[in-house]
């Protein structure tokens, strides 16, 4: 339940803005387009995330799925894509939940009797992200045991209020009998312009899809859902017991999370169409156009148009403007819908909406602080202090703040890269889900191909595109956080080249366990990397003593690498040892870098005796290019590279093994 009200402050939050934005998008025909809305959330979003749930119960959602199924730099570099895509979606929660926070503040009529300060809508935004920082750094306990209260609250005043509403319209039938047959004359006031022709239920209905993609909103939630998976308990004796009781709990919580929020948004959008006049839900009216300023009696209002050109900002104009439940909780509709409410009742139900609104970015944070972590340190594309609590809630409060002051808190300005930075990862967790289902399932490939998955894929990457071609600011913002994660990926990894980056040894066999430990205490002074498949052995031991001035007595051990996944950051490489025609040979696969591994096998058998040689040959290769091959790939400069991993990993040159170029 907790957890649940940790995803709801985020999920149930978006009830201070989603019916205005649904009036604003689809006009009288939002509570249809809402049911198309909770018809996509229930038959659509669940079916996958209860998938994306079982497939990757640690949080990491949709990335992990495709972690799994994509390697190498191309792998990592869709990953930071994913991770730039997450940081717009979590980062602008933060953002816009706060400043339609403060807009609900700076609306309330108590609010005017505040310091003046305190009616600027950037500094009040920036004072309650700072708060959100602060509760954060008192550790997550403290900020979930604050979540199951909230979210208990604001569901409790919304539910009063849909349902004094739904008393009203049930006793005045005359103002749904009105919605109904504007609806059916096509009389849809509709801001936009309309994409079709037609007035039928048939054009309705395609409006109603066409239109979708500006409610997407609505479906936010669901990967926060996946990010706080960690923090559910399964029940269970063992692991695996436990684990499976996280994937039921996760999958619950989706569940009834979906089914609360759907019934909110249809009956919110029905109260809202029905009981709140047109012209204050508009965020702007644009000159020419009519704009619906009656109730019921179907007046309108054409704003003249005029000679020269005035540019317009789109801030909101009206009363109702992203706050249309509080603009009923405070009496202000021109019908007198229940005596209850009112200024107390308005303003009580504007501090519960602020503060999930606020706390909104409790569920965010999670998200970030869960996600973070678990990638970029990981691929050494971030300082070690990534990996720590506290430092990762300063960065973002302080790239909150940032955001903030760019859109000076403007809560329309910030809906497309929310809107963009959702559905690409609902995108991802849809392609995720078919292709992981198609690996799963056997026979023809028409019976493995998961058709509905395949539906709702479609339809999420077709919200997607919608809604970049029509508001192209939000993948702008993207691809900013996309550039930024990238570019500090390249800098750290860069910079983290020289590091150990060893996690320890895996042995193939028994045997090859048993003969490392008893080398560990031998002496064998002479090191000589071999490439596979390059020079017969024989050959290469008699250059190397021709070469290095060896004695036939000196024992030389030869070390054979080969390479995995070069793009992989921390390697535990498998080891075989193998005696063959008198020779010692060290074979080493899935390497990320074939320095890293000389200098780690010096360094252990540095610990239990006297340092050893490694002896190379001479290479032609230009040093930028191995340089350029070292960091890409895990080889050029092997030499110079592993006597730098060598002198950063042991300080002491006593017990530093020498490395020799002949």
């Amino acid at each position: 339940m907790w957890v649940m009200c940790l995803t709801g402050v985020d999920y149930f939050s978006t009830l201070g803005y989603q019916p205005s934005i649904a009036f604003e998008a689809t006009g009288r025909l939002s509570p249809l387009a809402t049911l198309f809305l909770v018809f996509v959330t229930l038959a659509g979003a669940v079916p996958i995330y209860s998938h994306v749930a079982s497939s990757s119960p640690y949080g990491q959602g949709s990335i992990a799925m495709l972690a799994r199924l994509v390697h190498g730099w191309g792998g990592k570099l869709l990953i930071l894509v994913l991770l730039g895509f997450a940081a717009t979606d979590f980062v602008i929660t933060k953002t816009l939940s706060a400043a339609d926070a403060a807009e609900h503040l700076i609306h309330n009529p108590l609010w005017h009797k505040s310091p003046e300060f305190l009616h600027s809508q950037v500094t009040l935004t920036m004072m309650l992200l700072v708060m959100l920082g602060a509760a954060f750094m008192r550790g997550f306990a403290e900020v979930i045991g604050l979540a199951v209260v909230i979210v208990a609250v604001y569901l409790t005043l919304n539910l009063i209020l849909v349902e004094e509403c739904l008393r009203y319209l049930a006793g005045h039938t005359e103002l749904v009998a009105h919605w109904f047959n504007a609806v059916a004359a096509g009389d849809w006031r509709i801001a936009t312009h309309v994409p079709v022709s037609g007035t039928g239920w048939g054009t309705i209905i395609l409006l109603c899809f066409l239109f979708f993609p500006k409610l997407a909103l609505g479906l936010s939630g669901f990967e926060t859902g996946i990010a706080v998976m960690p923090l559910v308990r399964g029940e269970g004796h063992t692991p695996e017991e436990q684990l499976a009781g996280r994937i039921r709990g996760t999958r619950k919580l989706l569940l009834t999370a979906a089914i609360i929020m759907s019934c909110f948004l249809i009956a919110s959008s029905f109260i809202t169409v029905t009981l709140i006049p047109a012209e204050e839900l508009i965020a702007a009216s644009i000159p020419g156009e009519e704009v619906d300023t009656s109730l019921a009696d179907g007046t309108t209002h054409v704003v003249p148009e005029v000679a020269t050109e005035i540019p317009i900002k789109m801030h909101p104009a009206g009363k109702a403007a992203n706050r249309a439940l509080a603009y009923i909780a405070h009496g202000q509709s021109p019908t007198p819908i229940s005596p209850i409410f009112g200024e107390e009742f308005g303003t009580i139900y504007d501090i519960s909406t602020v503060v999930i609104l606020w706390f909104a970015g409790a569920s965010a944070m999670a998200g970030l602080l869960n996600l973070v972590p678990q990638y970029l340190p990981r691929y050494g594309m971030a300082p070690e202090w990534a990996s720590a609590t506290r430092p990762l809630v300063m960065l973002f409060t302080v790239i909150n703040l940032v955001v903030t002051w760019i859109f000076d808190a403007d809560v329309v300005a910030q809906g497309a890269a929310y809107a963009t930075g959702v559905l690409v990862l609902m995108s991802s967790a849809a392609i995720a889900t078919v292709i992981e289902t198609y690996n799963e399932r056997t026979g023809s490939w028409f019976n493995r191909w998961p058709w509905a998955y395949s539906m709702i894929g479609v339809l999420f990457l077709y919200t997607t595109v919608a809604v970049i071609i029509e508001r192209p600011g939000g993948i702008k913002i993207a691809s900013f956080f996309i550039i930024a994660i990238i570019a500090s990926s390249i800098w750290s990894r860069t910079m983290r080249s020289t590091e150990l980056r060893f996690t320890g040894f895996r042995y193939k066999d028994d045997e090859s366990h048993f003969l490392w430990d008893s080398m560990r205490h031998l002496e064998f002074p002479i090191l000589v990397p071999h490439r596979p498949g390059g020079r017969d052995l024989a050959e290469k031991e008699a250059s190397i003593r021709q070469e290095h001035h060896l004695t036939p007595d000196d024992p030389i051990v030869f070390l054979e690498v080969e390479r995995g996944d070069v793009s992989e950051f921390w390697q535990s490489p498998e080891v075989e040892v193998i005696q063959e025609g008198g020779r010692i040979i060290l074979r080493f696969q899935k390497v990320s870098s074939i320095p890293h591994v000389i200098a780690a096998v010096g360094l252990e058998l540095s610990k239990t005796g006297y340092p050893p040689e490694i002896h190379f040959g001479w290479s032609n290769e230009s040093p930028l290019s191995a340089n350029i091959s070292f960091v890409l790939f895990g080889e050029g400069n092997v030499p110079w590279m592993v006597r730098e991993l060598i002198r950063k990993a042991q300080p002491d040159p006593t017990k530093q093994p020498r490395v020799i170029v002949g």
